[in-house]
């Protein structure tokens, strides 16, 4: 959430971000609410000030003529404060609800556009992998294999679930080891969180838990819902919380299920494993100052760049326009794998890594103590280290062999325990 006073002081160029994001708020109508609980604030104060006049002359007019007009008086003020308190806790309510639709301001180098066709390519790793034969793609390869199964899981929990089995379960396995290893060297903290999160928690990290756009799974008689990531529940690890100056910034790897109702993805890419209801991913979170932020919205793409050169398989990283942000996102960076089944062969979404300032801190009311005493909001980042089912298919679809086995990157070798996956018909 942006700060009022700021919105104030900057109502056009909020306008302006609210339209290059595509959003609906009305930043208008939080100034008019800001001055409406303002001049409250002050009218309440009047009268209590009034309040404390009507009293001290009671006490000096105790049984005289004119203590029975001062009583009137008296109560008179004491309905127009309850009266006036009554409209503050209204406007308050209805002025943070609107401020909570506002996105977080963009980069000025984010890109200006409406979608994803927007993005920008920052750079591109490694070759595409073009092969002398037709290229199968995830799904065919992991039915040949034995090792994902899409139509049991239909029977028993409905689609987009799947089963991984046999080496499939051991490669989920061996990737999360290896890119916990990747960020336990350098100093991560790893966590397994819940699965399951308070509304309040996954509103104040800017998810929308309840309502028809919403992608997130709610419980039924519960004010709690699944997570779609671990950036909620890393996010609300410290919410409400003063963090010492000298301890941040906080690095958290979290490893959780994310559950993701995937509301409104018709007629987005959506095949097997890319676009599920449930999947394994390995989140980092960091609290940390508001000057360190940018070097360590950095320090993420280049970890999540390292993963997936470990892993040698091709990829680019994009720069996202203003209207494939979040809300919660200043400037957003994805990594995009090459997918050579995927639509004869294009990169697909694998990580994203996100600043986003104070927003999310604001809030949760996560905060620091400056040298002085004074309190002040932690900047708060987020990125993918792996989403395991998506990885899954760069690693099948680019190291598919002709005769249908898979060699595994060397880099995951000693994770899984083997080379090659063969098909179990033809072994």
């Amino acid at each position: 959430m942006l700060d009022y006073r700021f919105i104030v002081e900057n109502l056009d160029a909020v306008k302006m971000n609210i339209q290059n994001r595509g959003m609906e708020a009305d930043a208008g109508k939080v100034v008019r609410l800001y001055d409406r609980r303002n001049a409250l604030i002050t009218a309440i104060q009047d009268l209590q000030h009034e309040r404390n006049v009507n009293a001290q002359a009671m006490k000096e007019k105790n049984g005289s003529a004119g203590r029975q007009i001062l009583i009137e008086d008296g109560k008179r003020i004491k309905e127009q404060i309850a009266a006036g308190e009554e409209e503050l806790r209204v406007v308050e309510s209805d002025l943070e609800q609107e401020a909570k639709k506002i996105p977080n301001m963009a980069h000025p180098g984010a890109p200006v556009g409406r979608d994803d066709s927007c993005n920008k390519e920052k750079s591109i790793f490694g070759k595409p992998v073009r092969f002398g034969w037709q290229a199968k793609d995830h799904v065919a390869l992991g039915q040949d294999l034995d090792i994902i199964d899409f139509d049991v899981a239909t029977k028993v929990s409905g689609t987009k679930f799947y089963y991984l089995k046999n080496e499939g379960v051991l490669l989920e396995l061996g990737l999360i080891r290896y890119a916990l290893d990747i960020l336990l060297k350098k100093g991560w903290t790893p966590f397994i969180t819940p699965d399951i999160a308070k509304d309040e928690i996954l509103d104040g990290t800017g998810f929308n838990p309840r309502g028809a756009e919403t992608n997130v799974y709610g419980l039924e008689g519960e004010q709690s819902c699944l997570i779609g990531t671990a950036e909620i529940t890393l996010g609300g690890y410290h919410a409400g919380d003063i963090i010492l100056k000298e301890k941040l910034p906080v690095k958290m790897a979290g490893l959780s299920h994310c559950f993701r109702r995937e509301a409104g993805a018709a007629g987005r890419f959506s095949k097997g494993l890319y676009r599920v209801h449930q999947f394994t991913k390995l989140e980092m979170f960091v609290f940390c100052l508001p000057e360190q932020s940018e070097a360590l919205h950095e320090e993420l793409r280049l970890i999540e760049e390292e993963i997936f050169s470990g892993l040698e398989i091709p990829f680019r990283v994009v720069d996202i326009c203003t209207g494939d942000l979040g809300a919660p996102a200043y400037r957003k960076w994805d990594i995009e794998a090459w997918m050579p089944g995927r639509n004869g062969g294009e990169y697909g979404e694998v990580t994203s890594t996100s600043n986003c300032t104070d927003y999310q801190a604001r809030r949760l009311n996560i905060r620091y103590k400056d040298e002085n005493g004074k309190n002040h909001f932690v900047y708060t980042l987020n990125g993918t280290a792996l989403a395991v089912s998506r990885a899954i298919i760069a690693i099948l679809e680019n190291y598919q062999q002709e005769d249908g086995t898979i060699h595994l990157p060397k880099a995951l070798i000693p994770y899984c325990g083997f080379d090659v996956i063969k098909n179990k018909n033809k072994s």
